[in-house]
């Protein structure tokens, strides 16, 4: 069977221009499920999660919509997509960008954080494609400053996460005054009783594609855990940092004050580091994502709540500072390694607090991490921790006082 292409999915030449520049040679799963359907013009809800290759997957088809329209000289956006954060929405416009750069597709970014003055100026000198968090556009909206009389595609992008912030009344406000008909896309990393609601809303018979479901994770990632105490963590990973030899670190912790903490201590030792988290206001945040993906850091520490939005593709290793509270939090951190082919590698660091934490990841994935010892900072009263509690997970299972059956621990 060969493997398909983004010519064979009849895309024009300056995109397939533009993705060879870009080191595309053929489109992931997603993108070969959704692009046919975006360019039949059908409604679309996908579910696929960040690293997917989900945002080519809406772009590529809606450039080359744009493009091979003939003398396209409207100043108003036929293009509407909303992020749920402003670092989302940046990277987005810079995929138009990239993606549509033999095209002239014109773009502009709405978000709050920074100045309306210049994103209201670029619409009035006319725009096809408005990439935009709820917020602002509102803003906008009832300034009259935007117009979306013309828009003929609607994209909600990470609808999931848009919901888990509070967005839904925003969501559906704008949708109302998005003109019909038009084609709705929807992607979401899950698929939850809220998002198929506001789908039912939004869409009109859509296709569902479902790739890389939630709870998966790649095979080309090395997963292993380290024991360790709290207080020898920030050790643990400078030592890490400093011996691999690795591209792009990005360590995911729980608090922006770990955030502050970890970014200075590594700083402190000579590494390059910086960090993402609430106290930065969008410009420093985008300043350290910026410096990030070009390479001027190799560490990029993150909140959860922060790193969305994240899309960067030679990432080598993930690392679990804080091991996350939400199982599925764990794949969606991992995720972020091992794009596009890659190799990848995820180490998350286990404390005797965070045994529970682990626990919950190991059950949910129905496998137990790898156990790495070799370090200065090896605890095995941690292992023993591990060990004794899944010993009593697996008596009260035996007593059938166990709420769901329980994952093989083999410790």
């Amino acid at each position: 069977m060969n493997t398909p292409t983004f010519s064979d999915l009849g895309l024009s030449e300056p995109v397939l221009r533009a993705l060879a520049d870009c080191g595309y040679e053929e489109p992931t799963p997603i993108q070969h499920e959704a692009i046919p359907v975006v360019m039949a013009g059908d409604d679309l809800i996908a579910c696929a999660q960040t690293g997917t290759g989900k945002t080519a997957a809406f772009a590529l088809p809606l450039i080359d919509d744009i493009a091979t329209r003939s003398a396209r000289k409207g100043d108003k956006p036929l293009v509407l997509i909303l992020a749920p954060t402003r670092e989302l929405a940046v990277q987005i416009d810079e995929n138009f960008r990239a993606y549509g750069r033999y095209t002239g597709i014109r773009t502009v970014v709405v978000l709050g954080g920074v100045p309306s003055g210049p994103q209201i100026q670029k619409m009035r000198d006319g725009v096809d494609v408005v990439i935009a968090t709820p917020g602002r556009l509102i803003d906008l909206m009832e300034q009259k400053a935007v117009s979306l009389e013309d828009v003929e595609f609607l994209i909600l992008d990470e609808a999931d996460r848009m919901l888990d912030m509070g967005f839904m009344p925003d969501v559906r406000w704008i949708a109302e005054h998005v003109p019909k008909p038009r084609q709705t896309l929807l992607f979401s990393a899950t698929m939850t009783a809220a998002v198929r609601s506001l789908a039912s809303t939004v869409q009109t018979e859509a296709h569902i594609i479902s790739v890389a479901p939630p709870a998966t994770v790649a095979d080309n990632i090395e997963q292993k855990v380290m024991f360790v105490r709290k207080h020898h963590k920030q050790d643990l990973l400078l030592d890490m940092v400093k011996k691999q030899e690795a591209g792009k670190v990005l360590v995911f912790v729980g608090t922006k004050i770990a955030a502050i903490q970890v970014t200075r201590h590594l700083q402190s030792h000579g590494v390059r580091a910086a960090a993402i988290h609430s106290n930065k206001n969008q410009a420093q945040r985008q300043q350290a994502l910026e410096a990030f993906t070009g390479g001027k850091v190799s560490v990029l520490v993150a909140t959860d709540l922060m790193a969305r939005g994240i899309d960067v593709d030679d990432i080598t290793h993930v690392v679990n500072f804080d091991l996350p509270s939400d199982p599925e939090n764990y794949v969606h951190r991992i995720g972020r390694t091992a794009r596009a082919g890659r190799a990848g590698v995820a180490v998350s660091l286990c404390a005797i607090g965070d045994v529970p934490l682990l626990r919950g990841v190991e059950r949910m994935m129905s496998r137990s991490l790898d156990v790495h010892e070799d370090h200065p900072w090896h605890s095995s009263r941690v292992a023993a921790c591990l060990s004794a509690s899944a010993r009593a997970a697996r008596s009260r299972a035996r007593s059938g006082k166990a709420r769901g059956s329980g994952s093989k621990w083999q410790r």
